[in-house]
């Protein structure tokens, strides 16, 4: 996934997105509202991190600004901001999740898998595509019942592909959701890790269209 990380504490900011991109997601991070408005503007985003308060005002508006012209990218509020009135502002006002801090990284990442999975229809982290059995949950992968092992990018990868069935995807496009904006990508980085995907889940897994980009493969 490619996430907008909106954060000005420089420590939470950058174990933040030191988390996400150890789970192999894209991360660009800002900390003030006008760049993040910049940032939504120019890229496509899967999911957005939002603090709510920010040097140049709350985050609330911002969010109330996105749902307002029909923007409906997954939100997840991360504020210090713990009363019972703060959840149902954010909330009501379009946040598909609320976490107070301080809190745990690690619950982080579940309830960004979570929110991803209600986004793509199927919240059921247990997927079955042909002799693979993938858990969303846990990140693991078993191929005719044997565990393979994915590193995080060729997961985001691989989840990338799981997210959109059928869908062809450019490999620009699969950058965008790979790499932030001011991440160096080979020329090549696509093909090398569809190359290692399909060494470790099957030949078939991705389908190629010459010229054209990739899609999940037939179960």
């Amino acid at each position: 996934m490619r996430i907008l990380l909106i954060e000005d504490d420089t420590v939470l900011g950058a174990a933040v997105r030191d988390q996400i991109a150890a789970d192999g997601q894209s991360v660009d991070w800002v900390t003030r509202l006008d760049a993040a408005e910049d940032a939504v503007k120019s890229t496509s985003y899967d999911l957005i991190l939002l603090d709510l308060m920010l040097p140049d005002g709350r985050g609330i508006g911002f969010l109330k600004a996105l749902r307002a012209r029909g923007d409906v990218t997954p939100v997840i509020i991360l504020t210090a901001l713990d009363q019972v009135s703060d959840r149902i502002e954010g909330l009501n006002a379009g946040a598909d999740d609320y976490l107070v801090k301080p809190f745990d990284l690690a619950e982080l990442s579940a309830r960004i898998g979570s929110v991803a999975r209600r986004y793509t229809g199927n919240p059921n982290p247990i997927i079955t595509h042909g002799s693979l059995d993938i858990d969303l949950s846990s990140r693991s992968i078993h191929r005719d019942g044997k565990p393979v092992q994915l590193t995080a990018r060729e997961w985001a990868l691989f989840e990338t592909f799981l997210s959109r069935p059928g869908q062809l995807l450019s490999k620009a496009q699969l950058e965008e959701k790979l790499y932030a904006f001011d991440s160096e990508v080979e020329s090549n980085t696509i093909e090398v890790h569809v190359s290692r995907l399909r060494k470790k889940l099957g030949s078939a897994v991705i389908e190629t269209e010459r010229g054209m980009g990739y899609r999940l493969g037939k179960p």
